[in-house]
């Protein structure tokens, strides 16, 4: 399995996931079961959209083409330097 996207959260990764499905791309969300750990609290960066080895130069291209860019996490915030709560 090739890791094509890291989500900033659950939800993140879903929206990927259906897409990558609608496509008819298998794909496996490595730390899903991570997120329900922390319990109420929420747990951002640890998900990952996995594809199979094969199936990757097809998923990048639609992770492209949904223009989400960098999770929301990892982009910096417009004031210059703090990072955006996700």
């Amino acid at each position: 399995m090739r890791v094509v996207y890291e989500a900033a959260h659950l939800i993140d990764a879903h929206l990927v996931k259906h897409a990558l499905e609608d496509l008819g791309i298998p794909v496996f969300l490595r730390g899903e079961a991570l997120v329900g750990g922390m319990g109420e609290l929420p747990l951002f960066g640890v998900v990952a959209v996995c594809v199979p080895e094969g199936a990757q130069a097809q998923a990048e291209a639609c992770v492209r083409a949904l223009g989400l860019g960098e999770p929301a996490a990892a982009r910096p915030a417009e004031d210059g330097g703090a990072m955006l709560p996700a």
